[in-house]
């Protein structure tokens, strides 16, 4: 089976290029009814309402979540997690604010801007919206991804509570504040020195793992997304075991994450195929996920996925459904 547990309908901040890329997948996943003429005025005119008829709507849309469901259903995906980032909602800003680092220095003032721009959205109106969709599209999950702060394990227990997902995603995209992936900070890796910032990293994902709180672990060598690591990944593998092993104590799943793979200068997906030789050695239950943000990037490079999961031993995908973790065949 082919299952992609992890998957967006929207992400900031709103620049030109994502007006842009937004235009780019309605084109992609639009059904060619043949009324049109490809390219023709009548074509685009047909656009700029789809276009309209979006940002009027919002992400949290039938019309919207259908199309990640059809195109996705067309490339043999059987089931879909649904998922949105914990920064998105103004409920969950307080928590964000305590975390992150939002002085006065350039990283901490690109940080509030970043912050301003992509918290405009309703946690409350996300649940509400995925719950009654799942109502008639059995294929369907309900999902978080929760950055994980060490010191914040009780406020995002109170965030989490209350709210019936099927599975909740610990991710780990900060370091001291400073968010690593956003390509606005990345300036701050140049004089890093690549092994202690992976001791760092991995010793949050081992946190994480620790606290209960997730079902699986998102990316889990995400560090990675601007090329920045050891010259030999081999040196990373004593950390890559500690991981695994915490992994299995915890009782938690990872994932191979095929988002950095077609979004990211890294051009690889996460874990690496080391790692996942050392997650397959100590027997850790992997799911498969596109991070898409767009309809039209659904269950990319999946299928490489299922076949790096085989090479490595797997013969299962895991799946999560009321907090409880099953497994499916992959093949």
């Amino acid at each position: 089976m082919k299952v992609d547990m992890h998957f967006h309908l929207e992400e900031g901040p709103y620049s030109s290029r994502w007006l842009a890329r937004t235009i780019e997948a309605l084109k992609n996943t639009e059904e060619d009814n043949g009324e049109f003429v490809k390219h023709s005025k009548a074509w685009v005119e047909q656009l700029e309402t789809r276009l309209n008829d979006r940002m009027k709507k919002g992400s949290f849309s039938e019309e919207w979540l259908d199309r990640y469901l059809k195109t996705g259903r067309k490339r043999g995906i059987t089931h879909f997690g649904l998922v949105d980032h914990l920064y998105r909602f103004k409920e969950c800003r307080p928590y964000y604010e305590r975390h992150m680092l939002l002085d006065d220095s350039p990283v901490g003032r690109i940080q509030e801007l970043w912050l301003n721009q992509v918290c405009v959205s309703s946690l409350d109106e996300f649940v509400t919206f995925v719950s009654k969709a799942k109502e008639n599209r059995s294929d369907l999950l309900l999902g978080m991804e929760a950055d994980y702060f060490q010191g914040g394990e009780t406020e995002l227990k109170q965030l989490l509570e209350g709210y019936d997902w099927d599975y909740v995603i610990g991710s780990v995209h900060f370091i001291d504040g400073w968010g690593f992936d956003n390509p606005d900070t990345k300036a701050k890796f140049e004089g890093m020195v690549p092994l202690a910032m992976y001791r760092k990293y991995f010793e949050l994902l081992k946190q994480a793992c620790r606290t209960g709180l997730f079902d699986f672990i998102g990316h889990p060598d995400n560090l990675k997304v601007f090329n920045f690591r050891p010259e030999r990944e081999e040196e990373l593998l004593p950390l890559y075991h500690e991981v695994a092993e915490e992994m299995i104590r915890s009782g938690v799943a990872t994932e191979i994450n095929t988002g950095l793979a077609y979004r990211y200068p890294v051009a690889e997906s996460c874990p690496s195929p080391l790692f996942i030789s050392v997650l397959s050695e100590h027997g850790v239950p992997l799911t498969s996920s596109s991070d898409s943000h767009f309809p039209d990037d659904i269950g990319s490079m999946l299928d490489a996925a299922s076949t790096l999961a085989l090479q490595n031993g797997y013969t299962e995908w895991a799946i999560f459904k009321n907090r409880r973790r099953e497994m499916v065949p992959i093949k």
